[in-house]
């Protein structure tokens, strides 16, 4: 796939088209298929994510593939937080466990900026890790993509 794929909705954002593309990245992370993740980055996207930066299709494809080895049962909730142009701010929480079953929830921000065919050329993320008890879990949904009456962020008061 080349850079000049169109990947809508595109650039400069209005609330609903900004809002639409935080769900659509929400429901391929929340399908753990890195196949299917890297597709809406470029080529030579960049990333920041905790202490990795990644660049390229084939790095972030790397890193997806560790990340959801080690971050079992993955559930992710993203919400809009501000958008301007081509760039997009977004929060989010997941819930996953390790493979000696403790829980944990991550709080982030991730910054975005897209080029003029839709595709993600920066994504900038912070994120914090929460150990958490399974009692404590907010996202039940079966795996895959968040169910349309699941609660967002700010229902969950998160």
């Amino acid at each position: 796939m080349t850079t000049t794929t169109s990947k809508p909705p595109l650039p400069p954002f209005t609330a609903e088209t900004a809002a639409q593309k935080v769900r659509m990245a929400e429901d391929a992370w929340n399908s753990r298929d890195p196949d299917r993740v890297v597709q809406v980055y470029t080529e030579d996207t960049q990333w920041r994510n905790r202490a990795e930066f990644p660049a390229g299709r084939a790095q972030v494809h790397e890193f997806l593939t560790r990340k959801w080895r080690r971050e079992l049962d993955y559930r992710l909730i993203k919400e809009l937080w501000a958008f301007d142009g081509a760039r997009i701010a977004v929060r989010f929480a997941y819930e996953c466990h390790d493979d000696s079953g403790q829980w944990f929830r991550s709080y982030g921000n991730e910054n975005w900026e897209f080029t003029e065919q839709g595709l993600m050329r920066r994504r900038f993320a912070s994120i914090n890790d929460l150990p958490i008890k399974e009692s404590e879990r907010l996202f039940h949904w079966p795996l895959g993509r968040r169910p349309d009456d699941h609660p967002g962020l700010s229902d969950l008061g998160l």
